[in-house]
């Protein structure tokens, strides 16, 4: 059965201008009802951003799909997110990626987008429980990194597990209190950025809330 909230949702997504195909594509493909509670379900295909518990947020499906676009992935990339949430933004990845890992720092949703990701038999990611301003350095170096709180700055630690060449998104606070998404590229160890847009994420914190 089709559904026409979800084709007049990636209408707007297009003409807002998301013209990646293999990103709406995914998109079209994830289910977002999945990823948030039955009380918002008669909204789950509505561009607006919406609560899943802990006080967090799922994004708003225009900025899902500009992070997405923005990281230019490749089947070959393996990923780092910061910050799993319910995990539909993890979900969207792993259709686009080799493999994913993904960091949360409260267990109680890093347990939720597992069950989610597992209802979806999505196997391409590995999930823990950490703080995401260590990211995971096992695993470095990433072909790209996407967070998905809000932080003042990055630090060393994000940026040495970077590629030469990879891409970072991430939503940055400016000192006048204004959050703007950056595309920051590493170009011989140095790093070019581009402003994307005004958003409003959650911020990031350290540690971990069990």
């Amino acid at each position: 059965m089709i559904d026409v909230r979800k084709i007049r949702l990636i209408m707007e997504l297009r003409e807002s201008g998301i013209t990646d195909n293999n990103t709406l594509s995914a998109l079209e493909t994830i289910p977002r009802e999945k990823f948030i509670s039955n009380s918002f379900l008669d909204q789950a295909y509505e561009n607006i951003a919406l609560p899943i518990g802990n006080d967090q947020t799922i994004s708003q499906p225009y900025i899902v799909a500009l992070m997405t676009q923005s990281l230019e992935l490749k089947k070959t990339h393996k990923v780092l997110e910061l910050g799993t949430g319910s995990g539909y933004q993890t979900s969207i990845l792993a259709k686009l990626c080799r493999r994913v890992y993904s960091i949360e720092r409260i267990s109680d949703l890093q347990k939720i987008a597992q069950n989610n990701l597992k209802s979806l038999k999505i196997h391409n990611v590995v999930l823990k429980v950490g703080d995401g301003n260590k990211g995971w350095l096992e695993q470095e170096p990433f072909d790209r990194i996407i967070i998905t709180a809000a932080t003042n700055n990055l630090n060393k630690t994000i940026f040495s597990q970077i590629k030469n060449n990879g891409i970072i998104i991430a939503p940055i606070i400016e000192k006048d209190g204004k959050q703007i998404l950056k595309k920051i590229v590493k170009i011989n160890n140095k790093f070019q950025e581009e402003n994307l847009c005004d958003v409003s994420f959650v911020p990031n914190l350290d540690g971990i809330k069990n």
